[in-house]
């Protein structure tokens, strides 16, 4: 028996070309299951050890030493104390085996076959490891392949003949693509993935990722494998339309116009590969303004307002620029967005006019409410630029001087009084806050500035901040959609809490 083993292990090594001590750890397996099965014990823990020299081998059962509160399947575990009092005087300690040797059973025909069967999978499954990891190796981006199937939930491909199947689930799909058992297809690699709990994985394809569009420019245009291009950004609506944000490091390079190749070979090419989608090839500058205006092409930008602490552009375009500058579906100007990681919000001149005019009102209501002065006054420094009354209380003198009409004593009463009203509004914002409620005080997400802001709306209480919809906390607050989400939602704890009690 023992030179059978040996000469079982290394034909099953040639023949499957694994390593000789993947089949041995097989065979071990193999022979503690038959065991196992021969005692009609399914539960417990029978070891095999083979000596890889003289094909001999020994069979174990064993215990795992533990606690006793934590004393669980009497089949594969033991209490220390009860170890002790069976070898008075072990050293064995909690988390170690003790090991107690069995006989080598005769194996019958269906044990044997059961054996057969446990060594061929474990074979099987070193070979689909093997061939991973030399997949991995080779450090592919864009993988080639034959599709085997088409199922339900993806498209399996055999990318190394034979030998390794990987996945494109539907979501990395594009829309209404339709592949068949044998057609060649490329993909990107996306990662490798664990299949629940069996050990085994599986290889992970993208045919909508923005990085496959940049690959398979990268393999079109020899500019940019040779580093004088450089594609900076892309965004897609996979199958329908992309946009690609270019870079010359080369200025002698017209960065567009290579990328699109003569008579669009080159776009034309990338495009077919992904079902057509149209492709926008665009130049990313380090200015976002610019970026955003050339991001929005082929739509006429007249201008643009950035809004730093919002992270938002306004984007002003004539009336007959608004339908291309949103696209079908608001798709420009969505891909747009993504591309230069702005949010942007299109409007035409008149828009834009209304609401500078609304805007201005306020601040025009402000300066005759809290300055004591008159619209015209007041018109003069919004048209000046002014828009709170910091700016006025603490500006250097100098720019309101060289105002026109503007004397040093008009400055120092307009000064005067800007301060002395925010003195006052502090005040006031101060005895608001003490309204606040202390369960509103301390909610997860809501600082002092959030509070204070909130107390000026008249927002005291934890049910009125409750109440509140996340547009509104956002107008109030002037925080992003996400913070505003976790705050209400704290806020509406206790009504879950209340409903369940």
């Amino acid at each position: 028996m023992s030179r059978e083993m040996l000469q079982l292990a290394e034909a099953l090594a040639s023949e499957k070309n694994v390593e000789t001590e993947v089949v041995f750890k097989a065979l071990e397996f193999a022979l503690s299951t038959a065991a196992k099965k021969k005692a009609d014990r399914e539960h417990m823990d029978v070891r095999v050890e083979i000596d890889r020299d003289t094909g001999e081998y020994q069979t174990f059962r064993r215990w795992l030493i533990v606690a006793d509160e934590d004393y669980t399947y009497p089949d594969v575990e033991k209490t220390i104390e009860e170890i002790q009092e069976e070898i008075p005087g072990t050293t064995i300690q909690i988390g170690e085996y003790y090991e107690e040797q069995l006989p080598n059973e005769g194996f019958g025909r269906q044990a044997a076959q059961t054996a057969k069967q446990i060594i061929l999978q474990r074979i099987r499954d070193a070979e689909r490891e093997q061939n991973l990891n030399e997949f991995l190796a080779s450090k592919e981006d864009i993988v080639s392949g034959t599709v085997k199937r088409v199922e339900r939930h993806g498209i399996i491909v055999e990318v190394v003949a034979g030998k390794l199947d990987a996945l494109i689930p539907r979501e990395e799909m594009i829309p209404r693509e339709n592949f068949r058992s044998g057609d060649r297809i490329r993909a990107l690699f996306l990662r490798v993935d664990e299949i629940g709990n069996t050990g085994r994985k599986q290889v992970i394809l993208s045919r909508t990722s923005g990085d496959f569009l940049a690959k398979l420019y990268a393999n079109e245009v020899p500019e940019i494998a040779d580093g004088l291009l450089e594609i900076r950004e892309v965004a897609r609506d996979p199958g329908q339309r992309a946009k690609v944000a270019v870079k010359a490091n080369d200025q002698r390079i017209d960065p567009q116009g290579t990328c699109i190749g003569v008579r669009g070979s080159r776009v034309n090419a990338v495009s077919n590969e992904l079902s057509g989608e149209r492709i926008d090839i665009v130049l990313w500058s380090p200015e976002p303004a610019q970026f955003v205006m050339n991001a929005l092409s082929p739509a006429e930008v007249s201008r643009i307002v950035i809004d730093e602490d919002k992270h938002a552009v306004d984007v002003i375009v004539d009336e007959n620029q608004l339908a291309l500058a949103i696209g079908r579906g608001g798709q420009n100007v969505r891909l747009a967005s993504i591309l230069t990681g702005w949010q942007l919000n299109i409007m035409t001149v008149e828009e834009a006019d209304e609401r500078n005019a609304a805007e201005d009102a306020v601040i025009r209501n402000l300066f005759t409410t809290h300055l004591n002065i008159d619209d015209e006054t007041a018109d003069i420094l919004v048209e000046e630029g002014f828009a709170t009354l910091e700016e006025v209380a603490y500006v250097p003198a100098a720019e309101l001087l060289s105002i026109d009409g503007f004397d040093e004593e008009i400055v120092e009463t307009l000064r005067n009084r800007a301060r002395d009203a925010i003195l006052t509004m502090t005040i006031a914002a101060e005895e608001k806050l003490g309204e606040v409620s202390e369960d509103m005080r301390n909610l997860d997400g809501v600082d002092s500035d959030m509070l204070r802001k909130l107390a000026e709306a008249g927002v005291t209480q934890r049910d009125n901040l409750a109440e509140l919809s996340v547009d509104e906390l956002v107008e109030i607050t002037g925080v992003d959609e996400e913070e505003a989400k976790k705050v209400i939602l704290a806020a509406r704890e206790h009504w879950f809490t209340e409903e369940n009690n």
